[in-house]
């Protein structure tokens, strides 16, 4: 119950210092807020696995749990979201264009959609490159 406790009067630290210092501090202030939780979180899941007896497993012992999991998000494939999209919006778009401008609108609604995958896949190639 301390920990609860302890939360609350971070939160309410967190709000007092959003009022002093103004909304161009908010995000740092949710951010540490932020991490502050995460740590408590963390620490009782390590006390409750500890006080189960059971070993906690983690994928890399190199960092801690929400770093992990904060990497994973970061290697998250950023192109599922445009192929997706791509194809929600091509199957209507096949319609319309097949209907109103026959092969020659079915060809420019998918070429469209290519040039904009295209353009995606060598932007991501192009940001891979600066960043190793």
């Amino acid at each position: 119950m301390q920990d609860y406790n302890d939360i609350r009067q971070d939160m309410r630290a967190t709000i007092d210092a959003r009022r002093d210092l103004g909304p161009e501090y908010e995000s740092a202030l949710v951010e540490s807020f932020a991490e502050r939780l995460d740590a408590t979180i963390a620490a009782r899941v390590r006390a409750e696995v500890q006080s189960a007896g059971v070993a906690p497993h983690y994928p890399d012992y190199s960092y801690p749990p929400q770093q992990y999991y904060k990497k994973q998000k970061q290697r998250a494939n950023p192109s599922i979201p445009i192929a997706l999209g791509s194809l929600g919006i091509g199957v209507p778009l096949t319609g319309i264009a097949a209907a109103e401008g026959g092969l020659a609108g079915l060809l420019i609604a998918w070429g469209g959609i290519a040039v904009v995958n295209i353009a995606h896949a060598l932007g991501n190639l192009r940001h891979r490159d600066h960043r190793d």
